[in-house]
């Protein structure tokens, strides 16, 4: 599709994609009007968007506890699922200087942890049912990675009741505009899903949805137990040998306890020497220093933590391992 807004009256307008490039006249005022190619209109608007959400990130003042002097708690109520108020570089403040004693430059992106959009609610719904609703995640995973345009949900061998969570969990995508379109077949018995194809959705099937889940989990926990709290997600470690090393999510509790999380929704063997040797370098506490793997069920876990020095988890057990530290 295409679209074109007036900058007369505002009027937006959809047109075919054979327009692209071209100019046409406002229905509303009559005023010529380029027409955009819309994941390029949308795309720009965004960018624009969230360059200005960031400067108003950085001017705002934190606010003082007239006792201490400290900032205020991030602990303190707000809807996890709808609020930017973590994207700030005060809030990251903590973790970067707690990285600055191991001598390591932490960046941070602060957007990461905006939960505006709708990433975070359908990475909650995924982790919390995995065993259903991560072969639909896995579906489109595949098809993103052999760049088909759709792929099928296949219902015939499931329940009545898995049936309506799949149907269910499918149209929020739609709804969410995490799919381009769903198209529910009666008498095939499956569902095709449309791919949506905007860089950040094929992130989140291929891998990012995980790290958001250990984000909330790690949010919501923080708030039962009204903890004071810094958190990162996507923040850039750079060691002085010039590695260069993405950290998935990272809490630091009460300024003093840190909560390293590596996420993997695939395979992850081969870095296991790589996490052995950064749990020593950061001097994480085995307990502390966890690597939530999807796909692994509980005993591989409790032999794999045995076996590495480190905290195996998968979706169903990450948040129970988290109420254990706090």
């Amino acid at each position: 599709m295409a679209i074109s807004r007036c900058n007369k009256c505002g009027n937006i307008t959809e047109h075919e994609r054979e327009l692209v490039g071209t100019s046409s006249d406002c229905v509303q005022c009559g005023t010529a009007t380029s027409v955009y190619d819309t994941h390029f209109f949308v795309s720009k608007l965004s960018d624009m968007y969230f360059a200005l959400r960031k400067e108003l990130n950085e001017l705002r003042i934190p606010s003082k506890d007239s006792a201490s002097g400290n900032l205020e708690k991030p602990s303190e109520v707000f809807d996890i699922h709808n609020s930017d108020m973590l994207s700030s570089a005060a809030q990251h403040a903590p973790v970067i200087e707690w990285f600055k004693t191991k001598n390591i430059t932490a960046t941070a992106n602060v957007d990461a942890v905006d939960t505006t959009g709708f990433f975070d609610e359908a990475a909650v719904a995924i982790g919390s049912d995995y065993e259903l609703l991560g072969e639909v995640c896995e579906r489109i995973r595949y098809a993103q990675q052999k760049e088909f345009n759709s792929n099928l949900i296949y219902l015939d061998k499931k329940s009545k009741e898995d049936v309506k969570a799949l149907e269910a969990f499918i149209q929020r995508l739609y709804d969410h505009s995490l799919i381009a379109r769903c198209i529910s077949n009666k008498k095939e018995k499956n569902i095709r899903i449309v791919l949506q194809n905007a860089p950040s959705v094929r992130r989140f099937f291929a891998g990012d949805w995980l790290e958001w889940y250990a984000l909330m989990i790690g949010l919501r926990i923080c708030q039962e137990r009204k903890v004071e709290y810094s958190c990162a997600r996507n923040m850039t470690l750079s060691f002085p040998s010039n590695e260069k090393r993405e950290l998935d999510v990272f809490f630091l509790i009460n300024k003093t306890l840190p909560l390293y999380i590596e996420c993997k929704a695939g395979d992850f063997r081969q870095e296991l020497d790589k996490y052995v040797a950064l749990r020593k370098r950061l001097h994480i506490d085995q307990s502390c220093f966890i690597l939530c793997v999807a796909d692994l069920d509980s005993e591989q876990c409790k032999g794999l933590s045995a076996m590495y020095g480190m905290t195996f988890v998968n979706t169903q057990t990450l948040g129970q391992h988290l109420l254990t530290l706090f």
